[in-house]
């Protein structure tokens, strides 16, 4: 349901993501967004076109090359939606997340500076200097940034919520729900649940000193239908927010409207613009 402070008809319309209006009016923005969503369609359909011809060390290159055990490819349908759902689930909430982190990590310095602290022991002892990359095995080394990101993902989850369907009826808060209906699971309003996180609109990674309940914390979905891309993810931030905190200091450009938009995946209003320094110069 819509409320005062997350009114979903009006962001909806404004995002063009849902068709309030009939499509067939060309100034509606669900009209508008069918159209930018064929250029893109299109633009993807001209890379793949370029992959078959000259593969990558990419993903999508990957895909066009990949042959199953009875010697089929991909179609170019298949391809495109591959292509288009890497862009959305794996670019999109991957860099919401590290938005957030960076956000964070600017308007809680001593967090930063525990962050920091997690990467100091990676320092080579002879140069001073930390390695040019960060492998497998510092990545399992940093609890406290595990810690940090899961409190990311709870106070800024990418995706608002999912969907599922109903394999057995069952009755919940005296609501009957029949086998068969849709539904709309909420992983922001069970991430902002004070039984299960007191305080929960606090940005405290030190909550989960405590293993957290199961189906608490949904970022990534859960079950058998959890995103296949959770630790590849996860991964991916660790290694980038390493890097960051390593090699440099930033400050949040002031003037920007920080609050967040939330469709189609949670981001600032502004974006974040951020000045970066080299800690190399400041050191």
């Amino acid at each position: 349901a819509a409320s005062s402070d997350y009114p979903l008809r009006d962001v909806y319309k404004r995002q063009g993501l849902f068709g309030l209006l009939p499509k067939q009016w060309g100034w509606t923005a669900w009209a508008k967004g069918l159209r930018a969503r064929d250029a893109i369609l299109g633009y993807i359909q001209q890379v793949i076109e370029q992959r078959k011809a000259n593969p990558r060390q990419d993903a999508l290159s990957l895909l066009v090359q990949a042959i199953d055990e009875e010697g089929n490819r991909l179609s170019d349908q298949e391809l495109t939606a591959q292509a288009m759902l890497m862009l959305f689930a794996g670019h999109e909430t991957t860099t919401s997340m590290l938005t957030f982190a960076v956000l964070e990590l600017a308007q809680h310095p001593e967090m930063l500076a525990q962050v920091r602290a997690e990467q100091e022991p990676f320092r080579d002892a002879s140069s001073g200097q930390f390695p040019a990359t960060v492998n497998l095995e510092q990545v399992g080394q940093m609890p406290y940034l595990d810690r940090f990101l899961l409190e990311v993902e709870r106070l800024h989850p990418p995706v608002g919520g999912g969907f599922r369907r109903v394999v057995k009826p069952f009755t919940f808060n005296g609501y009957t729900v029949p086998a068969g209906w849709l539904a709309l699971y909420s992983i922001a309003a069970t991430h902002q649940d004070p039984q299960l996180f007191p305080n929960p609109q606090q940005f405290d990674p030190d909550r989960f000193l405590t293993k957290p309940k199961p189906f608490s914390v949904l970022g990534f979905g859960g079950g058998s239908r959890i995103c296949l891309g959770i630790a590849f993810a996860k991964l991916e931030l660790k290694i980038m927010l390493a890097q960051l905190v390593r090699g440099y200091d930033w400050s949040i450009v002031p003037g920007q409207n920080l609050s967040e938009q939330r469709i189609p995946t949670r981001r600032p209003q502004d974006g974040l613009r951020v000045t970066l320094r080299s800690r190399n110069e400041t050191q």
